[in-house]
């Protein structure tokens, strides 16, 4: 970091979004001036290559670390954050906000904010309004129903976050930041705060991210709590084959007392025995990967260093420092 630190370091990963993001470091360097320090994420864009240009013409101080490949979306935070973590300063705060516009520079200085409380590690923004479709709201609301259900948690929030350094070093050493960013700040234990923000419109261009890949973003939040899930589904299965049992005798009782129609006790214990096969096998498949996620954890953080192919600093980086971050 230079000499005159920055207070505010702004993480943002980018994918072939060079006009968005030249846009987010305009506005940055207007709402804080020199009180920012920008460390964007290339996540090996080919179309549209960022480069310190944008940065440059923002006259802010910053850098613009270039992956190796693309990694998705919330690798590249994770490869940010693990970068900050190891030269952060203790009278520094972190944001980790998306390129494309949705997260407002507007609406940091309200997070941040919310750091001023002893008691608070990370403030996470709750979106109060959305500009997003019918169709999307309506399936994230059942998203969020579905991941309380399965994981016992309740997530609420994106990637837009704020964090103290103590939270950066914390979350940077665990191996599920790189999975998913929300639910690993959920696993972390840190004391968490939501703000409620409003969501903005893109700034340019149009969001990557299909339904299919929304998708697949869920059901990896749901995959850093992998055991959590685990243990529920065998719970399930197993109150599920023994009702099969209860059913089964009682359809053998009815049967055995002659209260039942011809063929029918034999299609029920039928479809009983074969629900309790099935999700006695479920639960005893859950049971043995619950000790293979527990016995197979990894343990090492992510080495953010292995991703980074170059690191390119703004002019007015570099004349204040020869490593600025």
């Amino acid at each position: 970091m230079v000499s005159s630190d920055p207070r505010l370091v702004i993480v943002t990963p980018v994918y072939e979004d060079f006009e968005a993001s030249s846009r987010l470091f305009k506005e940055l360097q207007a709402e804080f001036g020199d009180a920012v320090y920008i460390v964007a994420v290339d996540d090996g864009s080919v179309r549209q290559p960022l480069d310190t240009s944008s940065l440059d013409l923002a006259n802010a101080r910053g850098e613009v670390l270039k992956l190796r490949r693309n990694v998705g979306h919330q690798k590249a935070i994770a490869i940010g954050l693990g970068y900050v973590s190891a030269q952060i300063r203790d009278n520094q705060m972190v944001v980790v906000m998306d390129s494309d516009g949705e997260d407002l520079p507007s609406s940091i200085p309200k997070l941040l904010s919310e750091l001023q409380d002893d008691n608070v590690d990370v403030v996470v923004a709750r979106r109060k309004s959305r500009v997003e479709t019918l169709r999307f709201k309506t399936f994230y609301k059942i998203y969020k129903r579905l991941f309380r259900i399965i994981t016992g948690r309740t997530i609420s929030f994106g990637n837009f976050m704020g964090m103290k350094p103590a939270g950066v070093r914390r979350l940077a050493a665990m191996p599920e930041l790189s999975i998913h960013v929300a639910s690993a700040v959920l696993a972390s234990k840190l004391r968490i705060t939501t703000c409620p923000l409003d969501r903005g419109p893109r700034y340019a261009g149009q969001s990557k991210m299909n339904f299919v890949g929304l998708a697949l973003h869920g059901f990896k939040g749901m995959m850093v709590f992998a055991e959590d899930v685990l243990v529920r589904v065998g719970i399930a299965s197993a109150i599920v084959a023994a009702l099969s049992v209860v059913f089964g005798t009682i359809a053998v009782v009815l049967k055995t007392i002659g209260y039942s129609t011809p063929g029918w006790a034999s299609v029920v214990l039928g479809i009983f025995i074969l629900m309790f096969l099935q999700t006695g096998v479920l639960a005893l498949m859950t049971l043995m990967l619950t000790g293979v996620v527990r016995s197979g954890t990894v343990t090492s953080e992510l080495d953010y260093q292995d991703f980074i192919g170059q690191i390119l600093f703004s002019k007015r980086a570099e004349t204040l420092a020869n490593a600025p971050l």
